[in-house]
């Protein structure tokens, strides 16, 4: 009984082994590159819901809410469309200090401001139709794409965007 439960102990450890050899991954060739590992994961990140879009454009005035990285990921956008000048007052008030949350890096940015240019956002009269937008300054990156945010402009309080 012994001697037939080592043999097949002994086989099935070769055949594992076996197994591992076929499946170990093979130097790449002198005149060929090796296949470049893959950055992003295939999946999309979630936008906003439904519901939440439309309580945005019902109570805030506004819709088609986008945040990107620009600039090799040194500024991020935040930009929207206007729906009613009157409920958006509160994102063209230059008093109103803007900043923006990264929920997993916990990171707060902040409107740049430039001496020449002033604050890198939109102000002044809002129209309806029209795309606003303003920039946050991501030095050193903190916050990547894929990354959910907030943003915070007054008593106005925007949650769980992606950035592209």
């Amino acid at each position: 009984m012994k001697r037939s439960t080592s043999r097949t102990a002994s086989a099935l450890l070769l055949a594992g082994s076996a197994c591992l050899v076929a499946v170990r991954p093979q130097p790449a060739a002198a005149g060929q590159a090796a296949p470049a590992a893959q950055a992003h994961s295939p999946y999309q990140p979630v936008s906003l819901p439904r519901h939440a879009k439309a309580y945005y454009q019902s109570a805030k005035g506004i819709s088609d809410l986008h945040v990107r990285s620009t600039a090799s990921g040194n500024l991020i956008r935040f930009s929207y469309r206007v729906t009613d000048p009157q409920r958006a007052r509160p994102l063209a008030d230059t008093k109103a200090p803007a900043y923006l949350y990264g929920q997993s890096s916990h990171a707060v940015l902040v409107i740049p401001v430039m001496d020449q240019i002033g604050a890198l956002r939109q102000t002044g009269h809002l129209e309806a139709g029209q795309e606003y937008w303003m920039v946050f300054s991501n030095k050193g990156e903190p916050i990547k794409r894929g990354e959910r945010v907030s943003i915070q402009i007054d008593s106005l309080h925007i949650d769980g965007l992606v950035v592209e």
